[in-house]
C-alpha cells in the first residue's frame, strides 16, 4: 500500500511517499522509510508519531493513503510565544 511520511525541523521538512506491506504499523512504516537513519535525533520513545495530525501509538495499523507523522518536542511554552505576540512592544 502507498502512504506518506513526514517530519519537520525548525528550518526544513521531509516529506515522502513509499510502499509499505498491508497492516504495517507506524513504526513499521518510520522505520522502513529510513528517516531514522537521516535523522538521528529522532526518539521514538520520546516524540510523539501521528496520523493526519491525530496523534496514535507506534503500533497502531495504517491504511492505504494514510500519513504518517513524527512531531518535534515544543520547544517554546505555547502560552509564553502567544504573550509575546499580545503584549506591545516596548520599543516604540
Amino acid at each position: 500500500m502507498n502512504v506518506g511520511v513526514c517530519y519537520a525541523q525548525a528550518d526544513k521538512q521531509l516529506w515522502m511517499r513509499l510502499e509499505v506491506p498491508e497492516n504495517s504499523t507506524i513504526e513499521e512504516i518510520i522505520r522502513l522509510s529510513g528517516i531514522l537513519i537521516q535523522y538521528p535525533e529522532i526518539d521514538l520513545s520520546m516524540q510523539k508519531v501521528g496520523i493526519f495530525g491525530k496523534i496514535a501509538k507506534l503500533d497502531v495499523t495504517v491504511q492505504e493513503g494514510d500519513r504518517v507523522e513524527i512531531y518535534r518536542q515544543i520547544t517554546a511554552d505555547p502560552k509564553q510565544v502567544k504573550r509575546r505576540r499580545i503584549e506591545p512592544s516596548s520599543q516604540s
